[in-house]
């Protein structure tokens, strides 16, 4: 190799022609056909020529011959039939030498330009031989075939970064444009990524997509998703996140189907008829799935207390289409733009609702309460029973002061809850913030009183009935998902005496409740032992414990307690994407209502001070947000302030007020 020796070398994915000029060690100084001089170490050639070139002419006569040489080259390298060459090779599976290959290609002159055209011609097409400059190895037929694959999904993914691009940037910039062809592919994908994002199985491909359309923020794909009309502005993405089932399944509404065919022909002899009883619901207005009933007859020196729970047990057998359905969701979901049942409309709001008039079958708890709420005695019967009232929690709250049996059960409900406390039960009081929407898609929010007469009424009662099952499953030996809390972290307050600061930061310290199928004590409830059995129509759990309950009663057989617990473990999943689904919609919904006061005072309770400023609390909307002081500035928890909201954004989840 010396100057004036014709050389080529690879640049940018092209093969480029060059004489070299000078050599020092083994640093070349070259002239390319493109008019350019660069400097290369010698591993970088590719070919080396023993044609040589007189470097003292003139640097145009130069890049004339250059071309020259390289136009003869490519027009060579058009006559080697790279394919054809690996049909006859494939089977030898041998590396073949520059020289070898050359000769094959052009076996009446295998010079250096024929050398170059065949490095040419196989660098062009790179799908049948593995290539190195100066020899080659024919890929087996498996190994092409699966290259093509990769190649095809290349294509495939080129097309659609590009595709995704475009149709991003017209979209983005107010353009009517058509959709793509690919446009059901790149919805999935854009979608997968911003829902995902690096969990995204189509992470990277997303990231293209974005990078093509020259948007840095992947929130970009949520403005393009709605302007195309394939999400709300609004869209609860958690649904999609979580894959949530919302709609049933086929076989679902055909055993829906036939229940309802024979539920008028059902055999109640086994029952206990309480239909005379005066059986109430209490519930909100929209609601439509009548699960519990209360009611109260003066028997002698006592009160017979009734809860009447409808028995969805009855209908739905264990591992049948239905229950698979429910397992699965755990729950029913409510939201302030959406209610998603556990159980299909036919059986919740219909056969299994305990809708006023209609005879349903039930488990009842009937409870014996001295007039000074002594508990005496409990016996759970299966039964049918007929509601007589359907009271929203406005119009009980009315009866409670002046209907004699609403004003009985309110003052049981307070002896009980006194007992609870004085057996250490820990009190929360805090207001509820309830979120519906208008006609209009607008947020209305409104503090409802959990406290209110027939609100804390329902709730005692229930916790009553709930803790007696308990009683009854531990003393009969029956397993069941037992719930149980120990001790709290610290104790702020007795009794239920707790400020609005108390209530709040003793709800912090709280210990998470735990499902076990053995009894534990529940210490923040104050009792023994504990089960949910009276929203079989809402919660899962519920329903298994009525099926234990069922089975105390010989209408079922029990699950075992290894069973109880592999339903435990299966539940915890779907359970805590209930609770976050619940949790992130209202939170949602209440800074959607909050970014319409941008600008107005709100009062804050400081609860604690943190980095750079504290953290404190819309008393008006129970909502903890992050307030930035100055170092100056004197706060202690416990303090109230006057804060102005600045910015809200609740896509983002960001709420930021300031001081004044």
């Amino acid at each position: 190799m010396n100057p004036g020796n014709v050389v080529e070398f690879i640049d940018s994915q092209k093969i480029i022609c060059a004489v070299i000029l000078e050599i020092r060690k083994t640093r070349l100084r070259l002239l390319t056909e493109n008019n350019r001089e660069v400097k290369l170490p010698a591993g970088r050639l590719g070919h080396i020529s023993s044609l040589r070139l007189d470097i003292s002419l003139a640097r145009e006569k130069l890049i004339k011959e250059l071309k020259n040489i390289a136009a003869r080259r490519r027009e060579l390298s058009d006559r080697v039939a790279v394919e054809e060459l690996w049909e006859v090779l494939n089977a030898e599976q041998e590396w073949i030498d520059l020289k070898t290959m050359t000769a094959l290609c052009f076996p009446n002159n295998a010079g250096d330009d024929q050398q170059s055209a065949v490095i040419r011609a196989f660098f062009a097409n790179r799908h049948y031989f593995r290539f190195a400059t100066d020899k080659f190895f024919p890929y087996s037929p498996e190994q092409y075939e699966r290259l093509a694959k990769q190649r095809r999904e290349a294509a495939r993914k080129a097309a659609l970064i590009e595709q995704g691009g475009k149709w991003i940037r017209a979209v983005l910039s107010g353009k009517k444009v058509p959709r793509p062809e690919k446009a059901e592919a790149l919805i999935s994908i854009l979608a997968d990524y911003y829902l995902h994002d690096k969990q995204s199985s189509q992470h990277e491909l997303g990231r293209q997509i974005l990078k093509n359309a020259g948007a840095r923020s992947p929130d970009t794909i949520f403005d393009f998703l709605v302007a195309i009309g394939h999400w709300e502005s609004d869209e609860n993405l958690e649904l999609y996140r979580f894959q949530t089932p919302i709609e049933f399944p086929d076989q679902v509404a055909s055993r829906i189907e036939a229940l309802s065919a024979t539920a008028g022909r059902q055999d109640w002899s086994h029952r206990q008829d309480l239909t005379d009883l005066p059986l109430v619901t209490i519930d909100g207005q929209t609601t439509t799935d009548f699960d519990d009933a209360i009611s109260i007859v003066k028997e002698g020196d006592h009160y017979l207390v009734g809860v009447h729970i409808t028995d969805v047990a009855h209908y739905i057998r264990p591992d049948d289409p239905v229950d698979r359905q429910a397992m699965e969701r755990a729950s029913s979901i409510y939201m302030p733009d959406a209610k998603i049942p556990m159980l299909p409309p036919g059986l919740s709001e219909d056969l299994c609702s305990l809708k006023q008039g209609c005879i349903r079958p039930a488990i009842s708890s009937l409870i014996s309460v001295t007039e000074t709420g002594e508990i005496t005695g409990c016996r759970i019967v299966a039964s049918i029973v007929r509601v007589g009232r359907q009271l929203t929690y406005q119009e009980a709250d009315e009866l409670v002061a002046n209907d004699p049996e609403m004003a009985v059960l309110y003052s049981i409900a307070r002896k009980y809850r006194r007992q609870r406390l004085a057996r250490g039960a820990v009190q929360i009081t805090l207001p509820e913030i309830s979120i519906h929407l208008d006609p209009g898609g607008q947020p209305v929010v409104t503090r409802v009183d959990r406290e209110s007469p027939a609100r804390m009424l329902v709730a005692e009662i229930m916790i009553m009935a709930n803790a007696l099952a308990a009683q009854a499953l531990a003393a009969g030996g029956l397993p069941a998902i037992f719930r149980s809390q120990s001790e709290p972290r610290k104790r702020l307050y007795q009794g239920d005496q707790g400020t609005l600061f108390q209530n709040w930061m003793q709800r912090k310290s709280l210990n998470r409740f735990l499902l076990s199928s053995r009894p534990e004590p529940h210490v923040g409830l104050g009792v023994d032992a504990y089960v949910t059995a009276t929203s079989p129509i809402r919660k899962y759990t519920d329903l298994v414990t009525q099926r234990q309950l069922r089975a105390m009663l010989n209408l079922d057989q029990p699950y075992d307690e290894a069973q109880i617990d592999e339903i435990i473990q299966r539940l915890e999943v779907p359970m805590s994407q209930v609770a976050q689904l619940q949790y992130r919609r209202h939170r949602y919904w209440l800074l959607k209502f909050l970014q319409q006061r941008t600008g107005a005072k709100e009062e804050a309770l400081v609860l604690s001070k943190r980095r750079n400023g504290h953290t404190i609390l819309l008393t008006e909307y129970l909502v903890e947000c992050g307030l930035a002081t100055s170092s100056g500035l004197e706060l202690r928890p416990e303090d109230l302030v006057q804060v102005t909201i600045q910015h809200v954004n609740p896509r983002q989840d960001t709420l930021t007020v300031y001081l004044g």
